[in-house]
């Protein structure tokens, strides 16, 4: 099978890692070599970019965090994500360009369209086979957040309006490109969305080595 490319991507809480999981043990199982990445944060450099991007306390100008990310996410496609996917492996990433359209775009109320040119500018206009997006209404997410975090993030402690319009875009970006996303309601059972999540992959790989 040539490499397959797949983002969760979703509001804060949504449960993106859980289902990352889920999905990485069951492509091991299937005989896959799976590549685990995320932005930001997914390489050496990354890391000291998401210090800056989320943990930094004081104010940040919305474009110089936008350039922050297309920065991490150019080093990250350059030397995790292409070399994988050239050796015929799964990459499943926690975020993705849809984030930062999302984010930067909609929720610091920058153009949505500017800052997805970046983004296919730093990563040379790859795109994912598949991208999960688990919709959530931000006040669950909210309350899920609150029981879990160990740490300041400048994302998750935006007001409820910034989140808002973070799940507007997302919807909106899904519903442009059909093909691409799988919407999931975020709220069903963990094991029922891994198995919507399982299908989809599933007639994805079947179209890969027809």
């Amino acid at each position: 099978m040539t490499g397959l490319f797949l983002t969760l991507e979703g509001g804060d809480g949504s449960g993106k890692s859980t289902q990352s999981a889920l999905l990485t043990e069951w492509l091991v199982a299937r005989g896959e070599t799976v590549v685990h990445a995320r932005e930001p944060g997914g390489t050496e450099l990354g890391l000291e970019l998401r210090e800056i991007i989320l943990h930094r306390r004081g104010y940040m100008a919305p474009r110089a965090e936008a350039l922050l990310y297309a920065a991490d996410r150019a080093h990250n496609i350059a030397t995790v994500v292409r070399p994988a996917l050239a050796r015929g492996e799964v990459v499943i990433q926690d975020r993705y360009l849809d984030s930062s359209v999302a984010y930067q775009g909609a929720g610091r109320v920058l153009s949505m369209a500017e800052v997805r040119e970046l983004s296919l500018w730093a990563t040379e206009g790859l795109l994912p086979h598949l991208t999960v997006l688990l919709d959530l209404d931000p006040a669950l997410g909210r309350e899920r957040l609150d029981a879990s975090r160990t740490r300041y993030d400048r994302l998750e402690a935006e007001a409820a309006v910034f989140h808002e319009r973070v799940r507007a875009a997302y919807l909106e970006l899904a519903a442009a490109e059909p093909e691409r996303f799988l919407v999931l309601d975020a709220a069903l059972p963990v094991d029922e969305l891994q198995q919507r999540i399982r299908d989809r992959v599933s007639a994805l790989i079947a179209t890969l080595t027809a």
